[in-house]
C-alpha cells in the first residue's frame, strides 16, 4: 500500500478554496486556538487555562456529535475521541522542542 499522496501547492490551494481541510490549514486554525491561549495566560494561570481549554473542546466536540455528525450512540464517539486525544497528547509530550 502506497502512503497517501501529498497535495503540491497548486491542489492545496484548491482544496483549500473548495473549504476542504488540509495539513497546513489544520496546523493554521489549531495555532490561532494556542495565540488565544497564550494571550489568556497574562491574566488566567496555565494550570486553571489548559483545563478551560479541555471544557470547551468537550462541549464544542458535544455539540458537533449530537447536532452536526448526529451521533446516536455516545459511547464509541467518546471512545474514539479520548484515543485522538491521547495519541495527540502522547505526540506532543515527545515533542523535544515544546
Amino acid at each position: 500500500m502506497e502512503p497517501p499522496k501529498t497535495p503540491n501547492r497548486k491542489e492545496r490551494r484548491a482544496m483549500e478554496a473548495e473549504g476542504k481541510m488540509t495539513d497546513r490549514k489544520f496546523i493554521e486554525v489549531a495555532d490561532r486556538f494556542i495565540d488565544i491561549a497564550n494571550k489568556e495566560n497574562a491574566s488566567t494561570q496555565a494550570i486553571d487555562l489548559h483545563m478551560i481549554f479541555l471544557y470547551a473542546a468537550a462541549r464544542y466536540n458535544a455539540h458537533v456529535a449530537k447536532n452536526v455528525l448526529e451521533v446516536d450512540e455516545h459511547e464509541p464517539y467518546v471512545t474514539e475521541m479520548l484515543k485522538n486525544y491521547q495519541e495527540m497528547l502522547r505526540t506532543h509530550l515527545a515533542d523535544p522542542e515544546l
